[in-house]
């Protein structure tokens, strides 16, 4: 069974620099980036997402991006104090909770109901980072890289006496440009 991941919205935009920028030119669209990450890196999970931002309305609007839920909070209710009473409603009803905030005090709250409290840099690494598979596979192709001494990144001191040898292929372009003389 999934958990609830629970997100505050502002908390994330406000703190990472990439959200920042195009926070700073347009809100509505930093917004939409991150519910666009947050679809992509949870989209074959049975984890529930939801992302909780300060509103301004009379009540509480929720919405549904795909398999992300949206809130914003009533005028005078804080993203803070709907993320508090998500995870508790949960916990309530026996689902793990797990959320990003940056509150100190919604991860009191969250970690004494035995829920997983994380700082929203932890997010942002995740929504960041690649699909476990790739990464995978781009640390098998790098060690091969370096095995078979193709690796570019590798540096080669004067002392070290284990350059690599040149590989069949480049002996093979040599060989063909002798012969085009």
């Amino acid at each position: 069974m999934g958990r609830d991941i629970l997100v505050d919205g502002y908390n994330v935009i406000k703190r990472d620099a990439s959200f920042q920028t195009l926070g700073a030119k347009n809100l509505a669209a930093a917004r939409q980036l991150l519910i666009n990450q947050l679809v992509n890196r949870y989209r074959h999970t049975p984890h529930q997402v939801i992302i909780v931002f300060d509103g301004d309305g009379v009540s509480e609007q929720t919405t549904q991006d795909r398999r992300v839920r949206i809130i914003f909070s009533r005028s005078r209710e804080s993203a803070d104090s709907v993320i508090a009473r998500l995870a508790t409603t949960a916990r309530a009803e026996g689902r793990e909770v797990e959320i990003y905030s940056d509150d100190q005090e919604v991860q009191r709250s969250v970690a004494r109901q035995d829920g997983s409290a994380l700082p929203t840099g932890q997010l942002t690494k995740h929504l960041n980072e690649a699909p476990a598979d790739l990464a995978r596979l781009s640390h098998h192709r790098q060690r091969v890289r370096h095995q078979y001494g193709l690796d570019p990144v590798r540096k080669y001191d004067q002392d070290d006496d284990e350059y690599p040898s040149p590989s069949s292929h480049d002996r093979k372009k040599k060989k063909i440009s002798r012969h085009k003389r």
